[in-house]
């Protein structure tokens, strides 16, 4: 009665109909305020942003500016080769760029909430909750003929019309955001393995599963590592999930252990030397690319391994060729760089003031930790050759798209009100 008493007596006396009915909306909306949308983004909006966003914001650009200099010097020779121009795969990568940029930005600019938004057809389920089905989807492509290509003995590749993407690349970020969702909403019964633990690895299970069977054996190591990350900053269990890292590791042998092909490709690191002329001639190569760098390297675009003696120099094998062009101090600067980024994505994850922002933001850092050592430890010998692209610096377009949305996802969290 008040307030109709107040908005009546402010409303003048010679205005028509629509006039009147216009006024009256808009005087309700000032005294509602305005629509939730709007109100985060006011609230997101305003004041200066934490350190960490802009810490994120640089070394992302800095490592996408850093690997499109390495692209183009380790993939001129075989670009020229193959294409007639050394210039065609750093300019497939300027245009990934470009749209890892736009998606960045609307990864920044996105409600976080409208992930634990629940869907109108199904009340049970979120949106979050629904991405690991889209990415398996998308994976289940790659056998379609036609549609799924094989790359490098690997059949996780979908194409359509002249783009090919990497499904799998997809459902790392899939799920992240479906398990920060789900452990955020039940985390009361983290000790309830059927209502948290159980739904969570049947669609881990399903995305390592289908990236096993395709032959990304790399895709498969990184899905289970980022599961146990979000697990574990969750506050899950460790009981039942050392029992299931106990049953995992019999799985993974007998896998291993099921051709003679499998067990020398899973061994030869442990006689590089040994095993040079056949299963371990990259790594043997990339040793030799990596003792010519020396401190200060060669120079860019000087190397000698991308001359056809690294085999995808330009990809998965892309930090040998850095390592001689760059020297031990281009090695330090790129590892520092991303130290930083991983760092200040946990501070990020720590910072947050709720549960899903704090699961999110450690699960996206736990997967560059993940997939940097996984490349990184393969291509020095220290670990199998897994087929894994190094973030933000190796030639691929799904790989640098999905990893710059990831970094935008770590900024909206760094400047999130709740």
């Amino acid at each position: 009665m008040t307030v109709a008493v107040q908005r009546q007596s402010r409303r003048p006396k010679d205005m028509s109909d629509r006039r009147r009915a216009a006024f009256e909306r808009a005087q309700l909306a000032r005294i509602k305020g305005p629509k939730p949308r709007l109100r985060y983004r006011e609230k997101i909006g305003s004041g200066p942003k934490p350190l960490g966003f802009y810490m994120i914001a640089a070394i992302t650009f800095i490592l996408v500016a850093f690997g499109l200099v390495m692209v183009l010097s380790a993939s001129s020779i075989y670009s020229f080769n193959r294409e007639g121009t050394p210039w065609e795969y750093f300019s497939r990568q300027v245009f990934f760029t470009l749209v890892g940029i736009a998606g960045m930005v609307t990864a920044i600019t996105f409600p976080l909430t409208w992930f634990q938004k629940h869907t109108k057809r199904f009340p049970s389920l979120t949106f979050a909750s629904i991405l690991p089905v889209f990415g398996v989807a998308l994976m289940l492509l790659a056998f379609v003929p036609g549609i799924g290509t094989e790359v490098n003995g690997a059949r996780a590749w979908v194409q359509i019309g002249p783009q090919t993407f990497q499904p799998s690349e997809l459902m790392k970020l899939f799920i992240i955001i479906c398990g920060a969702d789900l452990m955020s909403r039940r985390e009361a019964e983290m000790g309830n393995l059927r209502r948290t633990m159980r739904p969570f690895l049947i669609m881990v299970g399903s995305g390592a599963g289908l990236a096993l069977v395709q032959g990304d054996i790399g895709s498969c190591v990184v899905m289970l590592g980022i599961a146990a990350a979000v697990l574990f900053l969750a506050g899950a269990p460790l009981r039942p999930m050392l029992g299931l890292a106990a049953l995992a590791a019999p799985l993974a042998f007998l896998f291993i252990r099921s051709s003679p092909d499998k067990l020398q490709r899973f061994t030869s690191f442990l006689d590089i030397y040994g095993t040079r002329d056949d299963k371990s001639y990259q790594v043997y190569q990339s040793w030799i690319s990596l003792s010519n760098g020396g401190l200060t390297g060669t120079g860019i675009g000087t190397g000698s391994g991308k001359w056809g003696y690294v085999p995808l120099a330009h990809s998965d094998f892309i930090f040998a060729v850095l390592a001689e062009e760059m020297g031990l101090l281009g090695v330090i600067g790129l590892i520092t760089l991303f130290a930083f980024l991983i760092y200040f994505g946990l501070q990020v994850a720590l910072s947050c003031r709720y549960r899903f922002g704090l699961l999110l933001a450690g699960g996206i850092a736990s997967w560059f930790l993940l997939q940097l050592v996984i490349n990184v430890g393969g291509v020095v010998g220290l670990l199998p050759v897994t087929g894994l692209t190094l973030p933000f610096i190796s030639f691929g377009g799904t790989s640098l798209i999905v990893s710059m949305v990831a970094c935008g996802l770590l900024m909206n969290v760094a400047r999130s009100p709740r």
